[in-house]
């Protein structure tokens, strides 16, 4: 069983600890329950496999409590003579909990695929000429998302920030900016080859050194820490995170992703067991930056803004759009401290230039 689906029975060791019937059967039974009040049980300590009992039956280990006998010895609940006293499959001190238990054979956990969005070509298709036949997106994205702890990732955070491994691929020089902007992209070719070798079969470190050698072809070598890669890489695939979980982790992490919202990804019987973080992704720091600073700006973003959570609208400017940007109004701060320290107005040029170059880049 691979790491990602055999979610269940993981759920289940981090809830109860101990191994105490069949993983297969395990697999049957699980309760969720909203204790924080919150509207759903995504959250750690809401989900957990149920255990089999001596009568064959199942109990929610979720606020499971200890019956206790009357003077006639008769066993009661505490919560209530009407939640059954059981004796666990493995032995042990009789039991009820207040909490139901759901049959997954018949109810299945309905899980959402990942949004999979494969982004837009910046410059299209071309004719013969090499002119561009398509509308031209300046600083365009791809939708993705991660998922927090929750049920099916086995309560591991697949949206924690795993530090800066993709460095901006706009920092470097004009001359090398037509390799560096498909940053983004050598890193989703490069931990698509990870995840599959791993599907496969090979060890977490295998998949890694496959995804490693994959994202450094055809790449500036300079633009990612590659020791930095495969130890994140090893680590989430451990954790059982999927591929777009390790796209995200990496790039949010090193500020080339915009989140726009939380949304619901996994549910069993309307209950929400699992939440993701929708995102859009870009191939460099400064294109989210400018994104989240330009469309403020731009009547074309005042309806749909970032999209929603599950369908984040992550399109570039187009061309009249990007001209019609005032940079003046942009704090660009944050893009500022990773550059080399110079004076502001030489930045400012100095920014004016590279992005002049990129829009030459995918012009051409």
């Amino acid at each position: 069983m691979s790491a990602v689906r055999s979610h269940l029975a993981a759920a289940m060791l981090l809830m109860t600890g101990v191994l105490v019937f069949p993983a297969g059967a395990a697999a049957q039974q699980l309760c969720a329950v909203d204790l924080d009040g919150n509207g759903d049980a995504a959250d750690e300590g809401e989900t957990a496999a149920c255990h089999l009992t001596a009568s064959g039956g199942w109990m929610c280990p979720i606020g499971q409590t200890t019956c206790e006998a009357d003077t006639a010895g008769a066993l009661h609940c505490p919560l209530g003579d009407q939640y059954a006293c059981e004796v666990p499959a493995s032995g042990g001190a009789a039991a009820c909990s207040a909490n139901t238990c759901i049959d997954t054979s018949a109810n299945p956990v309905v899980e959402d695929a990942a949004l999979d969005d494969p982004g837009v070509e910046a410059d299209g298709g071309v004719d013969a000429g090499g002119n561009c036949l398509g509308t031209i997106e300046i600083f365009s994205g791809r939708a993705a998302r991660c998922r927090p702890a929750g049920l099916s990732t086995t309560f591991q955070n697949c949206c924690k920030d795993k530090g800066k491994i993709v460095k901006d691929g706009m920092g470097g020089s004009i001359s090398s900016i037509s390799t560096k902007i498909a940053v983004a992209k050598g890193v989703f070719t490069g931990l698509k080859a990870a995840y599959t070798a791993f599907k496969a079969g090979a060890t977490a470190s295998q998949a890694a050194s496959a995804g490693a050698n994959a994202i450094i072809v055809g790449l500036d070598p300079t633009s990612i820490a590659i020791s930095l890669a495969v130890n994140f890489m090893i680590e989430v695939l451990l954790q059982g995170c999927d591929q777009e979980d390790m796209e995200v982790g990496m790039l949010r992490g090193s500020g080339m992703c915009h989140e726009v919202g939380s949304y619901c990804s996994s549910k069993i019987l309307g209950i929400c067991v699992q939440k993701a973080k929708g995102h859009c992704c870009f191939n460099t720091k400064l294109g989210r930056i400018i994104q989240e600073q330009g469309r403020p700006q731009l009547k074309s973003f005042a309806e749909k803004g970032w999209g929603t959570a599950k369908k984040p609208y992550c399109r570039g400017f187009t061309a009249e759009e990007f001209q019609a940007l005032d940079f003046s109004r942009m704090d660009l701060s944050e893009y500022y401290e990773e550059i080399e320290t110079r004076a502001q107005s030489e930045i400012q040029i100095d920014m004016k230039d590279k992005i002049d170059a990129y829009m030459q880049t995918i012009s051409n």
